[in-house]
C-alpha cells in the first residue's frame, strides 16, 4: 500500500478530518524515524488492531530537538525518510507526518509539559536532565495534532511508558496508551536506532545487558518472593549490586545506572511489589543502550516473558 507522506499541521488535520467526523479510530506511533523492526511492530500491531474498525494508523518521524541535551547527539541522529516510508508501507501503516522543527516549534513558542516529582529524576532523567520535558511536551503536542484514540509505544523505554500514562491520566486525554513487547536481536540485544552506531567490538560487548537483566530476573524471582519489609529490601538491594556487578564486567562498558523499581509505581520495591522493573542503562564507546526485563515477584515468581 501507499503512504501519505505529510509535513504541515493544517495539511494532516485536513487529511484526518473525514475519519474524525465518521467517528473511525485512529492509531498513533510516535517515532523519531530511523525506524527498524521494532517500530515495525508498533505500526503492525496498531494496523492489526485498527483496520477491522475501519480505522487508520499515523507514524510520526520527527526529531525532536528539545528532548535532547546534546546537541552534537541531536546532529548526529539519522534522517532516513525513504527508507522509513518502505517500511511504514510493509508495516501498515496509512499516513507518515513528518513536519520540520520550525513546524512543531514555531517562531516565540513558550509552552512546555513538564511533571513534577521524582518520576522524570531517576533512571534516564537523572542522567538526561530535561529530556523528560521535551518527551512530554511533543507527545502532547502530536496527541493534539493527529487526535489519536490509541497510542502505541515500546516497553524498552520503560520510564518514557510510565509518564506518558501518566501524563495522559493527569491530564483527562481521552486516548490508550498501548506499550509493546521489545523486540530483539537474536542475541537478546534489545532493537534501537542507536545499535547502529556500535563498532563490531561494541555490538558484541551490549549483549551483557540482557545477560545481566537476565540473571537479575531471576534471582529477583528467586529471592524476593515470600520476604517483607527490610528482609525484602536488602535482598533487592543485593540483586541491583550482582546487576552492577554483571555490566560492570564487561569491559567496554561503562555503566549508567542499574535500578530495580516497582514496575506499577516506578517507586522503591516494597512488600507490596508484586512486578520488579529490572533497568539499565549502559555507554558502550559514545553510544548509550537502555533496555530492562520484568521479575513477577507477587506470586511465587511466574516470569513475565513479555519483554
Amino acid at each position: 500500500m501507499t503512504v501519505e507522506v505529510y509535513r504541515g499541521i493544517d495539511e494532516l488535520r485536513s487529511a484526518l478530518a473525514s475519519v474524525r467526523s465518521a467517528g473511525r479510530p485512529i492509531g498513533l506511533v510516535p517515532t523519531m524515524g530511523a525506524l527498524h523492526r521494532g517500530h515495525g511492530s508498533l505500526i503492525s500491531r496498531s494496523a492489526a488492531e485498527l483496520r477491522p474498525e475501519n480505522g487508520l494508523t499515523v507514524v510520526s518521524v520527527f526529531v525532536n530537538p528539545i528532548q535532547f541535551e546534546d546537541r552534537t547527539d541531536l546532529e548526529r541522529y539519522p534522517r532516513t525518510l525513504d527508507a522509513d516510508r518502505r517500511l511504514c508501507e510493509e508495516a501498515g501503516a496509512d499516513i507518515i507526518f513528518a513536519p520540520t522543527a520550525r513546524e512543531i516549534y514555531p517562531d516565540g513558542f513558550s509552552s512546555f509539559v513538564d511533571m513534577e516529582g521524582e518520576f522524570t529524576q531517576k533512571l534516564c532523567g537523572r542522567a538526561r536532565p530535561g529530556h523528560f520535558r521535551g518527551v512530554l511536551t511533543v507527545v502532547c503536542k502530536l496527541f493534539h495534532i493527529v487526535g489519536p484514540t490509541r497510542a502505541y509505544f515500546g516497553e524498552k523505554d520503560a520510564q518514557q511508558l510510565f509518564l506518558l500514562k501518566k501524563m495522559a491520566y493527569d491530564l483527562d486525554m481521552d486516548i490508550r496508551i498501548v506499550g509493546c513487547p521489545t523486540v530483539r536481536e537474536t542475541d537478546g540485544l534489545a532493537l534501537s536506532s542507536r545499535n547502529a552506531r556500535l563498532a563490531p567490538q561494541e555490538r558484541a560487548a551490549a549483549g551483557c545487558l540482557i545477560r545481566a537483566l537476565k540473571e537479575g530476573q531471576s534471582a529477583s524471582e528467586d529471592r524476593l518472593p515470600g520476604t517483607a519489609g527490610t528482609a525484602r529490601a536488602e535482598r533487592a538491594a543485593s540483586v541491583r549490586a550482582s546487576l552492577i556487578a554483571a555490566v560492570e564486567g564487561e569491559p567496554s562498558a561503562r555503566l549508567d545506572y542499574a535500578e530495580l523499581l516497582d514496575a506499577e509505581t516506578f517507586g522503591p520495591v516494597t512488600d507490596e511489589t508484586g512486578r520488579v522493573l529490572l533497568a539499565v542503562a549502559a555507554f558502550f564507546g559514545e553510544t548509550r543502550l537502555i533496555d530492562n526485563v520484568i521479575a513477577d515477584v507477587g506470586s511465587g515468581g511466574k516470569r513475565d516473558e513479555s519483554r
